[in-house]
């Protein structure tokens, strides 16, 4: 398909697809899908453009976007291109001090929230942020405060009144957009430091498109895709924007915590996710292992043995399984792969893209033996996401795959990835020294990750800024080990400390009902969960599941002590990015005490 710009790239669907269903999102209210064609999704759109555009919304303004994942968001975001304007957006989950300072650093006049909480976090920032002009909800449930003179509902935003000189000049904007212009500014969340506003261009996502034209040709109208991360993080934004690109619809959801419900009821060919939705696939497959007994049992196992030789050992290098493999391999597909593809809601999938931080080995190896196609990939919002993604067949499971077309990679020093091309960002917002620090002088962007290539295969290594040295001058990767031990279904977070130390450490938060039914399993006794995890019969338990799972690093690189911690790393206070990544610096500050005692002799 043509890669129309942003500004087009609805209206010129529609005009292919007419009445059939783009987007899809579930109504609450009536336990059902609701469906909204290309014709009535351009037709938002160009609602929402006539409002901007009434509103005084001008070119390469930024338009911020404070909300979870809704078809007004989608509205928005594109009647935004329409008006060549640029969207700022923003996690529903931000806390008021970051938005506070998005806001000001982005010089935002216009600003769209979803619901209550993103409603009143607003406005208890509203004072402190003068620019601000409007504030457009979307949720007509939102109870709006009394002397709120600053807010209107989303509905009545695009009743205001539009004259055909409006409708002109949205039409002359949308047909005059360059290759040039801003569309978006994602601001990091960072795991260190005050968050960068990343610069994505028109040819940003152009290119972007045509890369992935030549490696997914198979994705087209004929596929479901899921949006299950949130709309700010660039993976689940590129490709809801490159599916709308294919043709494909789009199902929102909107609720994160009941994806597990609403995969179900969509049961799409596509979702985009990050590993921890695929570690409890296997957690809780594992989990349902150890509970049969008997001739089930064996061949659940059996199954899995069979799908690692048939899928892994022999399809995966390009080799034909002998006969009795292939026949087990069909058996078992039958009878005991498609009903637990059933019993997820993934039974439809043509695969599954997953990246944002590193999948453990042991889960990627299940998925791909039990007929799973999860794609594992590599990207940062700086490079539009996609930097490369391993292939249905013919994949190394410790690789990120191979390198899109049209992207140059190399190693540099340190053995960094650097980047170059017309999918890398030109830089970031209002940062000078940012951009200075970010691109070599001879205009690579520096990755800040460690990797190695082989032909055209990208390998991962770990994050530069994260590598630990240790008071005996060894180096450390955390993530690494931290991949590795997630996967145990008794431990839900897990950071490690070794930075300057004699050894390395670790903060374990338990997956707490695991811990509760095996104290319960074992006559444990306690009075909360606090009690509960001072119990020695624990710590012994976790140390046997940790020195289990670490022996494959080096001496220097295991974990010697541990804490197990009775409350979760928190968003709320800062402990998590909103793409729920640690943020050791925080940990670091917030646990000193304790990560401090587990040093002391």
């Amino acid at each position: 398909m043509d890669c129309e710009p942003l500004s087009l790239l609805v209206h010129k669907r529609a005009g292919v697809f007419n009445k059939r269903i783009a987007l899809q999102y579930r109504d609450y209210g009536k336990s059902e899908w609701v469906g909204v064609s290309w014709e009535e999704f351009s037709s938002f759109v160009m609602k929402c453009a006539w409002a901007m555009a009434v509103n005084g919304v001008a070119v390469q303004e930024n338009v911020g976007v404070f909300s979870q994942n809704k078809p007004e968001l989608l509205y928005v975001n594109f009647a935004a291109y329409a008006n060549r304007a640029v969207i700022v957006p923003f996690y529903a989950t931000s806390s008021p001090k970051q938005v506070e300072y998005m806001l000001k650093d982005a010089g935002i006049k216009v600003m769209f929230v979803g619901e209550q909480y993103q409603y009143d976090t607003m406005m208890s920032i509203a004072g402190e942020c003068p620019d601000v002009e409007l504030v457009v909800i979307f949720d007509k449930a939102v109870k709006r405060k009394d002397d709120d003179k600053l807010s209107v509902y989303f509905d009545d935003y695009l009743s205001m009144p539009v004259t055909e000189r409006d409708k002109e000049l949205v039409n002359e904007r949308m047909h005059s957009a360059k290759e040039e212009d801003v569309i978006d500014i994602l601001y990091t969340s960072g795991t260190t430091g005050e968050p960068k506003g990343v610069l994505l261009c028109q040819y940003n996502y152009t290119n972007a498109f045509i890369n992935h034209d030549q490696r997914l040709p198979e994705v087209g109208p004929g596929d479901v895709s899921m949006d299950f991360l949130p709309l700010t993080h660039i993976f689940e934004r590129a490709w809801t924007y490159y599916c709308f690109h294919r043709g494909v619809k789009v199902c929102v959801n909107l609720k994160p915590t009941d994806i597990q419900m609403t995969i179900k009821e969509i049961r799409p060919t596509l979702m985009c996710s990050v590993p921890r939705f695929w570690e409890k696939v296997y957690n809780g497959v594992l989990e349902k292992i150890s509970e049969t007994k008997g001739i089930k049992k064996r061949l659940m196992l059996d199954a899995i043995r069979v799908g690692r030789i048939h899928n892994l050992n022999y399809l995966r290098t390009g080799k034909t399984p002998p006969l009795g493999i292939r026949l087990k391999y069909r058996f078992y597909d039958r009878f005991i792969y498609s009903l637990l593809k059933r019993t997820v809601g993934i039974e439809n999938g043509k695969f599954f893209p997953t990246a944002g931080a590193a999948i453990p080995e042991k889960v990627f190896e299940f998925a791909r033996a039990v007929g799973i196609k999860i794609i594992a990939g590599y990207g940062l919002t700086e490079s539009t996401a996609t930097v490369s993604f391993t292939e249905l067949e013919h994949y190394d499971i410790r690789s990120v795959g191979k390198i899109m077309p049209n992207l140059e990679v190399k190693i540099g020093d340190n053995d960094e990835i650097l980047l170059r091309g017309k999918t890398i960002t030109p830089g970031y917002y209002n940062k000078p020294e940012a951009n200075e620090a970010a691109f070599t002088p001879d205009g690579w962007f520096r990755t800040g990750d460690a990797g190695r290539i082989e032909g055209d295969i990208l390998y991962i290594k770990d994050r530069l800024k994260d590598l630990f040295k240790t008071s005996n001058g060894k180096y450390i990767a955390p993530q690494a080990l931290e991949t590795s031990l997630v996967i145990d279904p008794f431990i839900d977070q897990i950071a490690i400390f070794a930075d300057k130390r004699k050894y390395v450490s670790a903060l374990v938060v338990p997956e707490y009902k695991a811990v509760e039914k095996y104290a319960a399993e074992h006559g444990i006794e306690y009075a909360d969960m606090k009690d509960l995890l001072s119990k020695k019969e624990i710590y012994d338990m976790f140390k046997e599941r940790i020195d289990g799972l670490q022996q494959p690093f080096a001496h220097f690189e295991q974990i010697k002590r541990f804490t197990l911690m009775p409350e979760p790393f928190s968003l709320d206070k800062g402990e998590l990015t909103n793409t729920l990544k640690i943020r050791r610096s925080v940990l670091n500050k917030h646990y000193a005490d304790i990560i401090n005692k587990m040093y002391e002799e």
